[in-house]
């Protein structure tokens, strides 16, 4: 009982902003737990529910349609950013202006997007664009597949807005919890199928895509008749005028986002029509694998970014130099468990996915370690995100991006999907030292030009 005390008190201790900090860390631990397992139990259920080939598919699909439904011009990091600031100051109207002209904005992008992907689908040839085989997945159930994915991810696009709301109000556990709740119904659900129907692209699209959407809609109606009720999104409050506020920061994080998409996400598209669909699926598990470390280094930074902006705002400096020290020491933590991870890689595949796929065991050595390299990255750029400089960011994800896919492409080529992964390296070291060092120079006051934008 005296641990659990000096415990309590220690978590209790330090800068409100930090208390906070400690206490989502805390929450999203054990969420992002359920989370693991849930995530960990569903991916060997769905390759069973369908096989390697047609899972290989389901991925390669999914990440595409994905895609689309980043282009919302980066107004969920306005409003993020904007949400924090306002409210930094105390100016609630200003705060409920920024969330009702983003819910409209965002709205009327959805609705051309969905119309203009409604005039293109019938058209699209969805089994060239997969490499699928017509004998294995017929093309009218690929297109009717793209169809309910796309329209279910679409509208969640925009009430997933309450999640940013949360991460400004620096509580990433709730919206941590609002993913677990949608995952655990998509994985009974799931798992009903596997004992109800034979293996269905249709059924599995419906669920994984149709399930968040309805968790979605149900917690904007709960926060803003609750917590956020001050906040709720009206007609009386929409301010085009603000939207330059919102689009002006939020269109740099759009190609940020749209750039990070082309890095990391086009892994899936080069390897299925490089090397087949088939060996989509291992890639997969072995990214699902060596990612449980992105999952931890979310699960710290998470609080981070809005307690950024409301730091620089108050000018703070001396609680971001100490924040920082801090986070880089957990990263350092990383490397040994990241190791461990690699040792035990082949006895863990077995147990989770059995014999049905080969690992590549240099494979798992460097996704291992373009995910640590993400992370630090990661640090820095969310110190970034949450003061607003991010022209640098902007500027080396987009060459980092155009770069990317065709030097992916040729050393894929030459050394098999390993060359994929070289590419992914490099680009992620460049883009560490490159964000750790404008850090640094805003810091000590000696950014200039690009550096303090």
């Amino acid at each position: 009982m005296f641990k659990i005390k000096r415990l309590i008190e220690k978590l209790n201790s330090g800068h409100e902003r930090s208390v906070l900090a400690k206490k989502n860390i805390i929450a999203s631990l054990f969420i992002s737990a359920g989370n693991i397992a849930t995530g960990l139990l569903v991916v060997p259920l769905t390759i069973n529910y369908l096989d390697p080939t047609k899972y290989g598919v389901w991925i390669t699909l999914s990440s595409i349609l994905g895609w689309l439904v980043f282009f919302d011009v980066g107004l969920g990091h306005g409003l993020r950013n904007r949400f924090a600031e306002a409210k930094a100051v105390g100016d609630f109207k200003l705060v409920k202006i920024y969330v009702s002209t983003t819910y409209v904005i965002l709205s009327l992008i959805i609705i051309c997007l969905l119309l203009l992907f409604y005039l293109l689908n019938p058209f699209l040839n969805w089994n060239s664009l997969l490499n699928a085989d017509k004998a294995i997945v017929a093309g009218n159930e690929l297109r009717t597949l793209a169809f309910i994915v796309f329209t279910f991810a679409s509208i969640s696009f925009v009430f997933q807005l309450i999640t940013s709301i949360l991460y400004a109000d620096q509580r990433p556990a709730i919206a941590s919890l609002i993913d677990f709740i949608g995952k655990i119904i998509t994985f009974l659900i799931t798992f009903t199928l596997t004992k109800t129907t034979e293996g269905s692209l249709i059924y599995l699209g419906l669920v994984a895509a149709g399930t968040p959407l309805i968790i979605l809609v149900s917690a904007n109606f709960w926060f803003f008749k609750k917590k956020y009720s001050k906040f709720k999104p009206s007609i009386k409050f929409v301010h085009f005028s603000r939207a330059t506020d919102l689009l002006g920061l939020g269109a740099k994080f759009f190609v940020i986002r749209v750039s990070a998409i082309l890095l990391y996400q086009t892994n899936y598209i080069i390897i299925s029509h490089t090397f087949g669909p088939d060996e989509v699926t291992p890639y997969y598990v072995v990214f699902n694998y060596f990612n449980l470390i992105m999952v931890g280094y979310t699960i710290v930074m998470a609080p981070f970014w809005s307690a950024f902006t409301d730091a620089w705002v108050k000018s703070d400096f001396n609680w971001i130099k100490n924040t920082m020290r801090k986070l880089l020491h957990i990263w350092g933590l990383m490397i040994p468990a990241a190791l461990i991870m690699f040792i035990l890689s082949e006895f863990a595949f077995e147990i989770w996915i059995g014999d049905k796929l080969k690992i590549s065991k240099s494979i798992s050595a460097l996704l291992m370690v373009w995910v640590l390299l993400n992370a630090l990255g990661g640090i820095f750029s969310q110190f970034l995100n949450g003061i607003g400089k991010i022209k640098l960011q902007l500027r080396v994800a987009f060459i980092g991006a155009l770069a990317n896919v065709p030097c992916s492409v040729f050393l894929g080529k030459m050394f098999g999907i390993e060359g994929v992964l070289y590419t992914n390296i490099v680009l992620a070291t460049l883009a560490a030292l490159l964000y750790s060092l404008q850090y640094k120079l805003i810091l000590s006051g000696r950014a200039f030009g690009i550096w303090n934008k």
